[in-house]
């Protein structure tokens, strides 16, 4: 295939279409002879009919061709005036911004962020390099132009025009193939950091007021700050605090067949989870033979759901549910099972130690798009190495803060407690002089990531801010990313939340699924039945006659009145 695939999912902002056109050689000045010769033929004619006319009708069809002239040429400018304006807004960057681009103007609701951003020269420029593929060692493509490099979103619905909700917007993905040959042959460069270890401590000890878990292991304050200041080596807390590796012995454990299962090499992995019974599984859409063949689906749930599984039929001794291989974690740390799920979520490179790429996408959702594009277009495509989608509302901690307190997702004191805390250690509200970063809330239920060592710091501290803190990570994801940025020189690809919305689709928990009452069945309309014509011949209809011709048209009417009430109903 050539060209970029576009992904388009109802219910997006608008629709790209290419428009190709191609016009034949050699057909073209023919055509154009024919159209002189007509069109002198006709001007003869004309000229001839003319003559005898007298010299007032003359004039008058002088002027109005002339007022006509006039009146198309005035049409003309203002359409072209009006395609300008159109073409100037639609290539202004408070409105649209090209794949790869830092503007933060996500639809949301039919209305634009408030935020803005001008790119300079050098950041163009490098914009501009990011859509030529390189010749990646072992890749099998020669470098070419990037077939979305002239994509751009369609604008946005006019203000008046009212919106229900965050909506998918279009992306342009690679094909499969294309995307498989863009996958980079050899790991990023881990900037500073270059070897990673962690602490293991047989027995942890609580000696500070703040929260944390046995298997977090209960990092000191200061324990904490050192993890901050990037070294080249460098050991911290992240998680498994206990026992010789991640899953035996130390809480969050695996069967000894899955322990064998996850120490395997894989390019790239999708992982998910359920805890507590809360979701439904979601099966996969449009996976490639290759991504299948390939890219194992892995679904980890506690002892809890694997009963529910098993009493309705949906797990068999195989472990697979469609394409996912489900892992039973025995011993979970946590009491609540939200907090339960962030140990895969953010400690993936722990439990899956050689793998270079992976996709979380939390058990709600159903994943729609190849990994392949996934990776390319997120990832490979922006030369990132760790990608979250932003809030399609809010992008200040604050705000985020307080959303959570008014829905009751965690007790308000904890979610006080912990946003003071950050606001101690400097953390201000988001503006615009935090740019080129554009938002400091992501939509955290999709983490696309490369296991390099700075990534694998990066989910080690956040998931120590959730263990410590609050189990809301919307919360802790900025003071964590913006510490190491002011060490190294990397950053985070948080791009539009209608994207991500572009490839998963999200579903709705299943204490809400259960209450949800049963869909109406729809109504079968059939046609009337025929009339009964059996033992009757065909033949000429005979006239009826006084009492008999009146009671029949009777005996018609309410025939003809029963089938209109059927027909009704």
């Amino acid at each position: 295939m050539n060209g970029g695939s576009l992904g388009l999912r109802t219910g997006s902002y608008g629709l790209l279409q290419n428009i190709n056109g191609a016009i034949a050689g050699g057909g073209i000045s023919k055509s154009l002879s024919n159209v002189r010769k007509s069109s002198t033929k006709m001007l003869s004619v004309i000229r001839e009919k003319e003559r005898p006319l007298p010299n007032a009708w003359y004039r008058y069809m002088g002027c109005r061709k002339f007022s006509m002239l006039l009146l198309i040429a005035f049409a003309l400018l203002v359409f072209a005036l009006g395609s300008f304006v159109v073409n100037k807004d639609s290539t202004s960057p408070n409105v649209l911004q090209r794949i790869g681009t830092l503007g933060i103007v996500p639809y949301v609701n039919g209305g634009h962020h408030e935020a803005s951003q001008i790119l300079g020269e050098k950041d163009k420029k490098k914009d501009e390099n990011r859509f030529q593929i390189p010749a990646f060692k072992g890749a099998s493509v020669l470098p070419f132009r990037h077939p979305c490099v002239n994509f751009t979103f369609p604008p946005p619905p006019p203000p008046t025009r009212r919106r229900l909700g965050p909506r998918p917007c279009p992306v342009c993905y690679l094909p499969v193939d294309q995307a498989i040959a863009s996958m980079p042959s050899s790991s990023s460069a881990s900037p500073v950091l270059h070897n990673l270890t962690y602490v293991l401590n047989e027995n942890p000890i609580k000696s500070e007021p703040h929260g944390g878990s046995d298997f977090g292991g209960y990092p000191s304050l200061k324990q904490r700050n050192d993890s901050f200041d990037i070294k080249e080596s460098m050991a911290v807390h992240c998680g498994f605090i206990k026992g010789s590796k991640p899953g035996h012995g130390t809480g969050f454990d695996f069967d000894e067949s899955d322990l064998a299962e996850l120490q395997q090499f894989h390019d790239i992995i999708v992982a998910s989870a359920i805890f507590g019974n809360y979701d439904v599984i979601q099966q996969p859409h449009n996976i490639s033979e290759e991504a299948k063949k390939n890219i194992p689906f892995y679904m980890f749930v506690d002892e809890e759901t694997e009963a529910f599984m098993k009493n309705r039929s949906i797990l068999s001794s195989s472990k697979r549910v469609g394409l996912w291989r489900i892992v039973v974690v025995h011993n979970v740390p946590y009491s609540d099972a939200r907090r339960n799920g962030k140990v895969p979520k953010l400690l993936l490179h722990r439990i899956f130690p050689n793998v270079r790429y992976s996709i979380w996408i939390d058990g709600k959702l159903q994943l729609v798009v190849d990994p392949y594009q996934v990776l390319e277009r997120f990832l490979w495509r922006q030369n990132a190495n760790f990608a979250i989608s932003r809030h399609y509302r809010r992008f200040d901690v604050f705000v985020e803060a307080e959303a959570n307190k008014a829905a009751g997702k965690y007790d308000n004191s904890s979610i006080d407690e912990q946003v003071d805390f950050y606001k101690k250690e400097g953390l201000t509200p988001y503006s615009e002089a935090k740019l080129p970063i554009t938002s400091d809330v992501p939509e955290g239920c999709v983490l696309i990531k490369e296991h390099i060592p700075i990534t694998n710091l990066f989910t080690c501290l956040w998931f120590n801010e959730v263990d410590r803190f609050t189990s809301r990570d919307q919360l802790s994801f900025a003071i964590v990313r913006d510490k190491i940025m002011t060490k190294v020189d990397w950053s985070i690809n948080m791009f539009l939340d209608c994207e991500r919305r572009n490839f998963v689709i999200q579903s709705y928990h299943r204490d809400l699924l259960e209450q949800m009452p049963p869909p109406v069945p729809a109504v079968v309309r059939r046609p009337p039945a025929l009339p009964n014509t059996r033992g009757k011949t065909p033949g000429k209809r005979i006239p009826r006659r006084g009492r008999d011709r009146r009671s029949g048209s009777s005996r018609h009417r309410k025939a003809a009145a029963s089938n209109r009430d059927r027909n009704f109903f």
